[in-house]
């Protein structure tokens, strides 16, 4: 590995462009890009193409890969001086509904006193997407050989990167190295996310006048209720499980017995065991009324994600950058989301999460960053790039 741009000059130009780093920022949290608005996702994309291009020129080789149903993916490369190659990644999907920037409000500044920004997506993650733009830009101004640093970013992470996936893990197969641009933890990285489940469970009843003939109805609503209840005592949070039903929908009148309703199932894991055993409890759930029949679909999203071997020395390198710029030890920590990284750390690539913003509030009202966190988290990440620049050895 070659040897770190002057950490001085580094941190010392993010803070001298910080103030356009944020207006990177600013411009992306105002074109919204919720994960189901593919209008909106499309403008987003051709945003955040134009001010790539914009702040580092045109890239040695572009692809966008169609998302069908979801946002496109798009991989833009940009050829290094070394031998090394990494993916900077990053999603510019958010959970927000479309018109939600209109009705946002600023907060204050925090209780220490330090302004904070906030906006639909701003933490989650669009601050990260600017910095890993500005990152390669700082990095190459300070004149050190450099990888070939190849962007990706998708528009359906938030809704489980079921397009995107695969060029995902494709990307990360030709790299040294993968570092998803998420926001941090409080600053520090992370290694270990739990797994995730979306699964859909369907109750299909037997539908009768509600007044007339209830006795010949057999309701799948509340079948489906008495699902839910059983499939939250499978939860185990002292083993990392928790079991969500954030969607229900049934019924087609208020006087008709149900013949059908729906559930949507959020599961997090921290172990493949712990997949094995939410699956075969969910399967053993009886309801009372024999004529219901419940089905699940055991979609499984993202498997667990731990600090991998391959991994150890990524994060040894960071740390070592973070010193070098006269940061406090970069801390590591696991998390119950799950992002990207999963899919990487699961083929056992070397992969660091969490290398965006430090604010908080993912998926909240009046999620935040703290704009004066900008530059340490762009240089970082600039530095890295510059001791990646020949493959990372463990």
């Amino acid at each position: 590995m070659t040897a770190s741009p002057a950490p001085v000059t580094l941190t010392t130009r993010a803070q001298d462009v910080s103030s356009q780093i944020v207006e990177d920022i600013l411009t992306l949290v105002r074109q919204e890009t919720s994960s189901y608005d593919l209008p909106g996702l499309a403008t987003g994309l051709d945003l955040l193409c134009e001010l790539t291009v914009q702040r580092l020129g045109r890239p040695d080789h572009e692809q966008r890969h169609p998302g069908g149903e979801c946002g496109d993916t798009l991989t833009l490369t940009y050829t290094g001086t070394g031998a090394g190659r990494v993916a900077l990644v990053g999603h510019y999907d958010t959970v927000w509904p479309t018109g939600t920037l209109a009705g946002w409000e600023q907060p204050g500044a925090a209780e220490d006193g330090r302004s904070r920004l906030s906006g639909p997506g701003i933490f989650d993650m669009k601050t990260g997407l600017a910095q890993g733009i500005w990152a390669l830009k700082l990095a190459r101004e300070s004149g050190v050989p450099l990888p070939t640093v190849t962007f990706l970013f998708n528009g359906d992470e938030e809704i489980g990167s079921l397009s995107s996936r695969p060029v995902i893990e494709a990307v990360a197969q030709q790299v040294d190295a993968t570092l998803v641009l998420e926001p941090s933890a409080h600053g520090a990285v992370k290694t270990a996310r739990k797994g995730t489940g979306i699964f859909q469970v369907t109750a299909t009843g037997v539908e009768s006048h509600a007044g007339l003939a209830p006795q010949d109805g057999a309701s799948a609503i509340t079948a489906l209720s008495e699902f839910v209840v059983a499939a939250a005592a499978v939860a185990a949070p002292d083993r990392g499980t928790t079991i969500n039903t954030g969607l229900i929908k049934g019924g087609s009148a208020i006087n008709v017995v149900a013949g059908q309703a729906t559930a949507g199932v959020d599961i997090r894991v921290s172990s493949t065991a712990e997949q094995d055993r939410v699956d075969a409890e969910l399967d053993a759930i009886k309801v009372s009324d024999p004529r219901v029949r419940i089905e699940i679909d055991h979609a499984w999203n993202r498997p667990p994600m731990t600090l991998n071997a391959a991994s150890v020395p990524l994060l040894d390198l960071a740390r070592e950058v973070a010193h070098e710029q006269g940061r406090d030890a970069l801390r590591d920590t696991a998390v119950g989301g799950a992002s990207d990284a999963n899919f990487v750390a699961a083929l056992g690539l070397p992969v660091l999460c969490g290398m965006g913003a430090v604010g908080d509030g993912a998926h909240a009202q009046g999620e935040f960053i703290y704009p004066d966190t900008v530059p340490a988290q762009t240089a970082l990440v600039a530095g890295l790039l510059g001791r990646l620049a020949e493959p990372l050895r463990g």
